[in-house]
């Protein structure tokens, strides 16, 4: 086996970089070639149809027949055009990637003639089936069936692998009885939620806003490793991360890859990746090499949420297909490799209104910034309320190995706005009374004219903080790099929306006597501060002290995803969502259930590979190289070299132990397995988490001494130095 590792090791150091053609000289010559914007269709429906369409986007309803009809003949002529012979509708169900079932638009007339034709009906809804996709037990054998619908607030696009093109029609998809089985349905429906709640309290400001839209923009760290030298690793190829595999002498510790130049073979990958993104509408602009090496991260412009999740999801795709053409295999797992930095999805989230203010952006007219700061405390206020739930909702069985680490925020959720603001939120709570004078001016008597127009760098992104403000936003950094970002966005989307419902409920309720209203907003602000001060924290999130002191708050330090899932069955949860409209109290519960087992699934295929590799690959390398010590030290004896046959009984003694160590702890793994697959969903998620999951590192512990002592012609895996450093 040790001869496919040196074999990948000669294929890996021969690449060579791709040569990659740039479509045209500029970006903007290009960019969205490949998507059927609005602007497009223009060109393709007559202008009635074509104001029809733009009206009955704007205001979200239903688009009936006819208009579906001219707009679905539209596409199919753009997309025929280009060369596309089929048709899908692009959907995520809840296994966390993207589905799609392709049919062509071929179709026989009366005639027995071959045409093209994709009818209004075919664009607005298809029944893919889909019965092998996770439901929680929401569907029965007999109602199996599920339904995607179009989602015409995000752009139709043409996918392209190769020769071979498709237009992709992005889709909700539910279930036969009508509940949501995807990411994308409750996100709208949060987006909608948050909307109104903004709208009404943007109202106290500006009669001129009549919407608020959540924006969003989704950094995308990775990791690339040679294609060669992944395929002989079976824990890369099943699982995503190595399972074994000792620290290299030389790791990030320089810190000379961070920003670096990049490898001329990756920045061809890159180079490629990004043409395919841009001509799919995603605007991605920024390339670097990470901390790890080997690591390197990509960021979009902001979109509106659902169309940057939209976009992150295909992104990855794209990323996946290029990389395979590069020679390399590229790596989403949020810790694919010990003792040097994960990856994350940083989700840096704002609010947007049509007036085309960002309300998370401090400015320098007083008035503004009352605003600014009701959103901004208002957001803080849901976290804290809701800290359990934020934590839920980046809650994998992968990403649990990141959190707490090597620039990973800690599984304690808090908020990090930094000194300034910090200052500004502590004043306003200590002026516990507010008298005005006449002629006084309130907003400089409360310090709100000294917010910081722009707070450049003030927050400097506190990389132990799981969720920061950084100048005009609020950066979600707990989200895995593998994750589908619309269930923690859906997540913080609800929570600020019902909180603002809260707020608007408050001021309406302490205005009835004629109070000036800006004095009942600052009272009402005070309060909130004072009552979610807990969740904020400036400090080092790695701490021990911080661990005591959060508890003290009252803050949940949820280390494994598993208890973390555990808030989805409470029911103030239940409750908040029922309320909300997101979920009913099954539909939550299905989704704790899918999320369990996925859990479960997840942590039982690492459990079987630690087994496997052991057995097959560490096992029998340690015994051959106890054979060879066994036979040096009888050969040392027949020579009278007693000094130095006890020297090397000892290594053999310690080689011996690591072998019996990592049988007997696989052995009692297996059965520690075998009892959970006999417990329900909930229960096996817990069994795996508590019971199985820590001989993972007991396991590896062994295997990891051994690969430093083992001869390096016998090791079958591809080390860290070489999975690592060779470009």
């Amino acid at each position: 086996m040790a001869i496919l590792r040196f074999s990948a090791l000669q294929m890996a150091q021969s690449r060579q970089p791709k040569e990659v053609k740039v479509p045209a000289s500029k970006i903007s010559e290009f960019y969205g070639s490949h998507v059927f914007y609005l602007h497009t269709a223009e060109a393709y429906l007559s202008s009635a149809n074509y104001k029809r369409l733009c009206a009955t986007i704007e205001s979200g309803e239903k688009i009936d027949v006819e208009l579906a009809d001219a707009v679905a003949s539209a596409m199919k002529t753009w997309a025929v055009e280009r060369g596309v012979t089929h048709f899908t509708h692009w959907f995520q169900p809840l296994r966390g990637t993207t589905a799609e079932k392709h049919d062509s638009f071929f179709e026989l007339n009366n005639k027995g003639q071959a045409i093209e034709r994709f009818k209004g009906g075919e664009l607005i809804k298809q029944e893919p089936d889909a019965s092998s996709f996770p439901s929680g037990g929401l569907r029965n054998t007999f109602e199996a069936r599920g339904y995607t619908a179009w989602d015409s607030s995000s752009p139709a696009f043409i996918h392209e692998s190769g020769s071979i093109k498709t237009l992709c029609v992005p889709s909700i998809f539910v279930s036969y009885t009508g509940v949501a089985l995807d990411y994308k349905t409750p996100l709208l429906k949060s987006l909608d939620l948050l909307n109104k709640a903004a709208t009404a309290v943007c109202q106290y400001f500006d009669k001129e806003v009549t919407k608020v839209t959540a924006t969003l923009g989704i950094e995308q760290e990775y990791f690339l490793v040679d294609k060669a030298l992944a395929m002989a690793r079976p824990d890369l190829v099943l699982c995503g991360r190595t399972i074994f595999g000792h620290s290299p002498a030389r790791g990030q510790q320089l810190s000379d890859h961070y920003f670096g130049s990049i490898p001329l073979r990756v920045k061809s990958f890159m180079q490629d990746f990004e043409n395919e993104a841009l001509k799919l509408g995603i605007p991605v602009r920024t390339r670097h090499n990470e901390v790890a090496p080997s690591q390197y991260e990509c960021a979009p412009l902001f979109e509106e949420v659902n169309l940057a999740v939209d976009h992150n999801s295909l992104l990855m795709d794209v990323m996946n297909r290029v990389a395979e053409a590069h020679d390399f295999k590229i790596l989403f797992h949020e810790k694919p490799f010990a003792g040097i930095n994960g990856s994350g999805k940083h989700n840096n989230w704002s609010l947007q209104t049509n007036t085309g203010r960002n309300l998370l952006a401090p400015s320098s007219k007083p008035k503004e910034n009352l605003q600014f700061l009701v959103f901004f405390v208002n957001v803080i206020k849901a976290v804290h309320t809701y800290a359990d739930l934020m934590r839920a909702g980046i809650a994998t069985a992968s990403n649990d190995f990141r959190l707490g680490g090597h620039e990973a925020p800690p599984a304690i959720m808090s908020v990090f706005i930094g000194k300034q603001l910090s200052s500004v939120l502590d004043e306003l709570e200590k002026n516990a009374t507010l008298a005005i004078g006449k002629g006084e001016n309130m907003y400089m008597k409360l310090g709100i004219d000294k917010v910081p127009p722009i707070l450049l760098d003030n927050t400097d992104r506190n990389r132990t903080s799981p969720f920061a403000f950084t100048g005009n936003k609020f950066e979600f950094r707990a989200v895995g790099s593998s994750a589908n970002s619309a269930n923690p966005m859906m997540i913080l989307n609800s929570i600020v929306a019902d909180q603002l419902m809260e707020f608007h409920k408050e001021v309406e309720s302490r205005s009835k006597d004629g109070q000036k209203r800006e004095l009942v907003i600052i009272d009402i602000l005070r309060d909130y501060i004072r009552s979610s001060k807990a969740i904020r924290f400036e400090g080092d999130g790695y701490s021990e002290e911080w661990a005591k002191e959060a508890q003290k708050r009252g803050l949940k330090n949820i280390k494994n995803s598993a208890h973390a899932l555990e808030i989805y069955g409470q029911n103030h949860i239940k409750a908040l969502f029922s309320k909300l409209g997101i979920f009913s109290e099954i539909e939550l519960e299905a989704r704790q259930e899918i999320e369990y087992d996925k859990y479960v699934l997840q942590v039982q295929i690492e459990s079987r590979l630690i087994n496997d590799l052991a057995q097959s690959h560490i096992v029998p390398a340690a015994l051959a190289y106890q054979n060879r010590l066994a036979e040096n030290i009888k050969h040392l004896r027949d020579l009278g070299l007693e000094k130095e046959a006890k020297e090397r009984m000892e290594l053999l003694q310690t080689v011996s132990g690591h072998i019996s160590t990592i049988l007997k702890n696989s052995s009692d793994m297996l059965e520690a397995r075998k009892k959970a697959n006999v417990l329900d969903t909930k229960a096996a998620a817990l069994a795996y988490c508590d019971k199985v999951k820590p001989y993972f590192d007991k396991i590896r512990k062994s295997v990891d001494e051994l690969e430093l002592l083992i001869d390096d012609e016998l090791w079958t895996l591809p080390k860290y130095r070489e999975l690592l450093f060779i470009k």
